[in-house]
């Protein structure tokens, strides 16, 4: 005890009398007092400062006033000695506190003294080398927190002083150093690196760098860092190469290569390529560079040595193998690090520093404020959307309060399917795989009798259509060599087999001619037209074909002649998942009325066809260590040998008169279709192909999504595509994400889904510049390289590759027209308006779901009009294709018989917009409307001409808003490609205020948390959802985004934006695996259960609200996420970015699975529920 109270007197000793001392100083100063006694107390603050990291604080700490004392002193005295020792506290000050005590300097005016101090200084002759080296190291430390540093330099005329200095004293490696050090931090400002380089710094640099030596490598590095910094100046560059210096730094750097064989000297390397690198940025410079033989020379030198044993290097090579060979992220233009070597930032310094300036910080903008916008007169025009407002059912014949069973009526396909991704396909998947197909009556036993109805429909009529059909095809295939009529009539009578028995049949005896049509136009490659017509039926003028089907005929996977497999069971489509809602003869007839810019005339035959998800689960992609160094070696080989490249055009959209050769060893290409985008192909070597991306109509970026058609090619090669002309400077495609195919002929043979492809996966950045104008005015900005690799199954195959699985505009309005045909009206409440029309004439649907009231007696009427509002809405991204089968999961369960879904429905009443943006979909956009313009960024003011859809799903909001009808949710679904898992955006002010790190403030914040309580309970019964991943902070770069305006302006407390990955889950049930339909629309219909969970918790008269759901003041920072500022111009993210790190081996969600598992037994999700109903679901659920 008594150790300690001796402690504090000490330590309180040692404060009391370093602030003694600075009085003293102070007092010193005042009375201009002798030059000894200021040198004394200046020499004791020395020492306190070199020995005490508290008195180094106490002197910088907020409110001090140390710092202004030894400024004041500085600036006054005429003593050297009290100049040098001032010098010496300063530079300890910022040397041990990092950049955070070297802001405090400067914001004290420090850097105007030192300069003024440093020009008094050169007027003596010669100059005090001590007082020059003091001078030049704070001002070299401190420079690169002060924004007009450089400016000040120059109107100082300290540029001339420090070059002088240089020039004179290339042998005093003690003072040149710090001033090389203030040389880079001065050629930051370009006009000083012009200016210094027309005083000779270029050539002054290069009297100091030279072959390898073992000596004064650290001048070395300090000046090839200055010397880069420097050739970031197009003059100092140009320079450069009229002084044939490109040689000299490539011989210059091919003689550290050869001797350094210990690598201790990798950063002189580096600074050398910097050099190089700053040098071809222009023009002469990569002319010199090429001439030089620089390709060659860095090509050879960067091939992999053999690997030491010990050392930095074995350390690079020994990382683990989630760490990849990722290139830097950083563009061309961004700056450098201008920090001293030695110097570190402390991490404490740099989290209280940490700021993001896009986090709204104004509480008054970040209150919600209802805001009318539109005169109620006005919103009038919405309300015969709202028919359910007024309806008295008078019409309907409503008797019986017991809902009525479902009856079939049309042409129905079947039961709907609620989305089970967790459920495994009975049977072996891997026999599903080779094609092992049952007879076409081959039930399970005992289930015989339970066939579906549609499975017995009568055929009188059916029969003689398709003999008719049938006539016309063997007509049509009767001289094609290869096709069997035994086969047509097998695949007219497709059938399921081996489904799984929790999922209900999905195909239908509409089904029947779906896979004939394409068979008219099979035929050897020789023989057949490049498309077939299909149907006669013209629109405007246009004839909708399939794409062309190049091969000799259905490939059996026996490899036995087709002629000898005519049995039916041979040619059965052996399928798990049937897809309920397609219907391949109405998606034609769709197509003809969607009106695009190009006027497609073609369906891509995975539309047609329809997809079903695989039952084989598909794992993230395990990248090896260096496939991009491979690959990016392998670009620069084709600068080196010329000759080996073809560099041949094999498809073209804009030469509308380009003629696809006819050779048999190169690949087809197509994109001529909805949602295609491909816009130029060059074959470079044999089987090695660049592919340019059409940018969004009226814009000239955006270049992500891809769809198209490849045909022609042989088995068993491997075929390298390269997507040369994209913007995002980081992608999915790195951590473990494939491109999605589709073969027609896995299609034909029972297989009609996409499956993830590709190997040697990796995203980079390439050689190619983007213009100013492409890059919003930033030059110099680069494109990035997707590259993958990939074989064929089948010669002669028509394969579709895609960035996500497609989701067409056309797909979206067959699915509303079969759910609307198979729905029971005396069940559910479905309406289909039209919401307006896009700027290309495609009408904007909107669906209403609910129920229908039990009978149309007042109080059933009263309970049905008061139910409360969710509007959901989707696909305002048309390369956000997820965010389409995350909604189809939502309106097949919102449909379904399911009794859980009829309670939903008996909740809510759903106001859905499935596509907010359909001329983007069509047209093969990545994020715009056919304004050019960002749709989800118009939410503020959006234009009734240039934004219809925006325009009027926010008039219904605000329409429902005027009537005191407000929605209880509102949630966009969007897709994200930098993250994985599922999660959520909301927005609160109490986080938000939190981020800003002012906690004293966020604490006198209340606020009702109900909006944590929706994604908490999805975090608990959707697998692919994560709650540590959702952020609930307002940045003002999102303030006219659907989510934000909804939240402020309409004043939903529950908007959302629900973001589904690209990729796949790295937790949970689906973690390591990459995510398929079949998980997006389980999310759909997950997302379902969470409402009516909602309801329930949220019910006072049924529940005391679980605590561990609804207390979100302990959770604030529970999110592991990280918000940070934009990077770059185009494509940020729709939300706040989260780049994520490589390592995807920890749980984000421990501590929130714990919280869960003890409280499981309330809330927690089981099979039960689906089939109780609502009462029986509220008495088992009652605590």
């Amino acid at each position: 005890m008594s150790k300690l109270k001796v402690a504090s007197e000490k330590s309180l000793n040692n404060n009391s009398r370093i602030v003694g001392l600075l009085a003293q100083l102070e007092k010193i100063n005042a009375e201009s007092t002798e030059a000894d006694t200021a040198r004394y107390v200046t020499a004791k603050i020395l020492h306190l400062a070199q020995s005490q990291e508290k008195t180094r604080k106490e002197m910088t700490a907020k409110g001090s006033t140390g710092m202004e004392v030894l400024l004041s002193t500085l600036e006054n005295t005429k003593d050297l000695q009290t100049t040098l020792n001032i010098l010496s506290i300063l530079l300890e000050l910022v040397s041990a506190g990092g950049g955070r005590r070297a802001s405090f300097l400067v914001a004290k005016g420090g850097s105007q003294i030192l300069l003024q101090l440093l020009m008094n200084a050169s007027k003596e002759s010669p100059p005090n080398e001590e007082l020059m080296v003091q001078i030049h190291s704070i001002l070299a430390k401190i420079g690169p927190k002060d924004k007009k540093f450089g400016v000040k330099a120059r109107i100082n005329g300290a540029l001339n002083v420090t070059l002088n200095l240089v020039k004179q004293n290339l042998q005093n490696h003690r003072l040149v150093l710090p001033c090389l050090q203030l040389l880079r931090v001065y050629s930051v400002n370009s006009v000083n690196s012009v200016s210094l380089g027309k005083n000779g710094v270029v050539e002054l640099m290069f009297k100091i760098i030279g072959p390898f030596s073992k000596k004064n490598s650290g001048l070395m590095k300090v000046a090839l860092d200055t010397l880069a910094a420097l050739l970031k100046s197009k003059t100092n560059a140009r320079r450069a190469v009229d002084r044939g210096y490109v040689q000299v730094l490539l011989s210059i750097y091919v003689d550290w290569h050869r001797h350094d064989n210990r690598h201790r000297n990798m950063l002189i390397r580096k600074g050398i390529l910097q050099s190089l690198k700053s040098v071809t940025n222009i023009k002469l410079g990569r002319k010199a560079f090429i001439d030089a033989n620089g390709m060659k020379i860095l090509y050879n030198t960067s091939q992999l040595p053999v690997i030491p044993v010990t050392g930095p290097v074995a350390q690079l090579y020994s990382l683990p193998p989630e760490v990849d060979d990722v290139v830097d992220e950083s563009d061309d233009n961004d700056d450098i690090d201008l920090e001293a070597e030695n110097e570190t930032e402390n991490e404490d310094d740099l989290d209280q520093n940490f700021k993001n300036e896009d986090i709204e910080t104004d509480i008054n903008k970040l209150k919600p404020q209802q805001e009318p916008g539109r005169a109620l007169e006005e919103l009038k025009m919405y309300e015969h959307l709202f028919p359910e407002l007024v309806d008295d059912f008078q019409d309907y014949d409503l008797i019986s309060k017991e809902p009525k069973p479902f009856v079939f009526e049309g042409k129905v396909r079947g039961p709907i399917v609620v989305p089970t991704a967790g459920e495994e396909p009975s049977g072996n998947s891997g026999d599903l795989r080779k094609g092992i197909v049952m007879k076409e009556n081959a039930f399970p036993k005992g289930i015989e009798e339970d066939k579906p109805a549609f499975m017995n429909l009568a055929k009188e009529d059916n029969d003689r259509t398709l003999q008719q059909q049938l006539d016309d095809q063997n007509r049509t295939i009767s001289p094609v060599h290869g096709v069997n009529n035994d086969i047509v009539k097998a695949l007219d009578r497709i059938t399921l087999q081996n489904i799984p028995s929790q999922v209900s049949l999905g195909f239908t005896a509409g089904m029947k001619k779906d896979y004939s049509l394409p068979l008219t136009v099979l035929s050897c490659t020789k023989a057949c037209p490049h498309m077939a017509c299909c149907g006669n039926v013209l629109f405007e003028g246009r004839t909708v074909h399939l794409g062309k089907l190049c091969c000799t005929g259905v490939e059996t996977e026996d490899d036995e002649d087709t002629e000898s497999n005519s049995s039916v069971e041979q040619a059965s489509v052996d399928v798990l998942d049937g897809p309920t809602l397609h219907d391949s003869d109405l998606y034609v007839e769709i197509v003809k009325n969607t009106k695009s810019v190009p006027e497609y005339s073609e369906v891509a035959y995975p539309d047609y066809f329809g997809h079903v998800p695989p039952p084989f689960k598909e794992p993230i992609l395990e990248r090896p260590y260096g496939v991009q160094r491979t690959k990016i070696a392998q670009d620069i080989e084709r600068l080196i040998h010329q000759s080996d490249i073809i560099d041949r055009v094999v498809y073209d959209l804009d030469n509308p008169n380009y003629i696809i050769p006819e050779e048999g060893d190169i690949l087809k290409f197509n994109s001529k279709f909805e949602s295609g985008n491909l816009r130029k192909v060059i074959q470079m070597r044999k089987n090695e192909y660049d592919l340019i991306l059409n940018s969004d109509i009226n814009s000239n970026h955006y270049h992500q999504w891809f769809y198209f058609e490849v045909s022609g090619m042989r088995p068993s090669v491997a075929y390298r595509f390269n997507i040369i002309n994209c913007e995002k400077s980081n992608s999915q495609f790195n951590y473990g994400m494939q491109p999605l195919m589709y073969s027609v002929q896995e299609a034909l043979n029972a297989r009609p889904w996409w499956i993830r492809v590709g190997t040697d996966i990796c995203y980079y950045k390439n050689h190619f510049s983007r213009s100013s104008v492409a890059a919003g005015g930033q030059k110099g900005k680069s494109y990035y390289t997707i590259t993958f690799t990939v074989s064929f199954p089948h010669k002669d195959d028509v394969c579709y590759f895609a960035y996500h699985y497609p989701y067409t505009y056309s797909t979206l309005q067959m699915h509303l027209q079969k759910l609307e045909s198979a729905h029971n009206p005396q069940q559910i409440y479905f309406r289909k308006d039209v919401l307006c029309e896009t700027l290309s004439g495609n009408s904007c649907p909107l669906v209403t779901i609910t129920a229908v009231p039990e009978s149309n007696y007042y109080e059933h009427i009263c309970q049905f009009r008061n139910r409360p509002y969710i509007f959901l809405s989707a696909r305002v991204h048309p390369g956000e294709t997820n965010a389409s089968w995350v909604m189809k999961g939502t309106l097949e369960y919102l449909m379904s018989n399911n009794p859980t879904a009829q309670s939903l429905r008996e909740s809510y009443i759903f106001k859905i917009v499935p596509m907010l943006n359909p001329d983007g979909v069509i047209n093969g956009n990545h994020r715009c409307s056919l304004s050019g313009e960002d749709l989800n960024r118009q939410w503020q003011s959006p234009n009734p001409d240039l934004h219809p859809t925006i325009y009027h799903a926010k008039g219904l909001l605000q329409y429902l808003a005027a009537v005191k009808r407000l929605p209880l949710v509102y949630c966009d679904y969007h897709g994200h490609s930098r993250k994985k898992n599922v999660f959520m955006y909301g927005c609160s002010i109490k986080e938000t205020v939190w981020h800003t790190n002012d906690s004293a403030a966020s604490s006198d914040i209340v606020e009702d948390t109900g909006y944590r309580t929706l994604p908490k309970i999805l975090s608990h019964i959707a697998p692919a959802f994560c709650m540590s991943s959702c952020s609930f902070v307002v940045e003002k770069s999102k303030e006219s985004t659907a989510r934000v305006v909804v939240w402020r302006e309409i004043g939903v407390q529950r908007s959302y934006t629900m973001e589904s990955t690209l990729c796949g889950c790295d937790q949970g049930k689906y973690k390591g695996l990459q995510i398929g339909t079949r998980e997006l629309e389980e999310m759909g219909a997950k997302f379902c259960v969470g409402l009516l969970r909602l309801k329930r918790l949220t019910s006072s008269l049924e529940y005391n609200l679980p605590s561990s759901l609804l207390d979100f003041d302990n959770d604030l920072i529970e999110s592991s996420c990280k918000v940070t500022s934009p990077t770059t111009y185009v494509l940020d993210e729709d939300e706040p970015r989260f780049l994520e790190e490589v390592d995807y081996s920890a749980e984000s969600n421990d501590e929130l699975d714990i919280e869960l598992a003890e409280n499981a037994g309330d809330y927690e999700l089981s099979a039960q529920e689906d089939v109780l109903s609502d009462s029986e679901l509220s008495r088992t659920y009652l605590p």
